[in-house]
């Protein structure tokens, strides 16, 4: 049986691959760190304050294809902001682009509701 497909809206269209459910529940996880350290970012953002860099989110699965997330949160003024650097490819086709942050994480918030496991 193969994964149901991800499907990540972008600014101009839309993408899907098959994505395991556990690998979306890991990809939740490094977002919600992210979404920390973004908010951590925001309140440390105070004039004259010395500032202790957050670390960026460097998501990588390999599947059916190479998916990859990239976000520095040290550059964006609050998680709204944020964008996200995202790599899909396998052997046939690459695509790279930027992608808002929070429709990341409904995407896979909404694929993780669809594919939840039945008890």
């Amino acid at each position: 049986m193969s994964s149901p497909l991800l499907t990540l809206n972008l600014d101009h269209g839309s993408i899907s691959f098959t994505f395991s459910h556990h690998a979306a529940i890991e990809l939740k996880t490094a977002m919600d760190k992210l979404m920390l350290s973004l908010k951590a970012v925001t309140v440390k953002s105070n004039p004259g304050g010395k500032i202790t860099p957050e670390p960026a989110l460097e998501y990588r699965h390999t599947g059916d294809v190479f998916f990859e997330v990239f976000c520095n949160p040290n550059i964006w003024p609050t998680p709204f902001a944020a964008k996200v650097l995202l790599t899909v490819r396998n052997l046939g086709i690459r695509l790279t682009t930027e992608a808002d942050l929070t429709r990341l994480v409904d995407d896979v918030n909404q694929y993780l509701q669809q594919t939840e496991p039945t008890s």
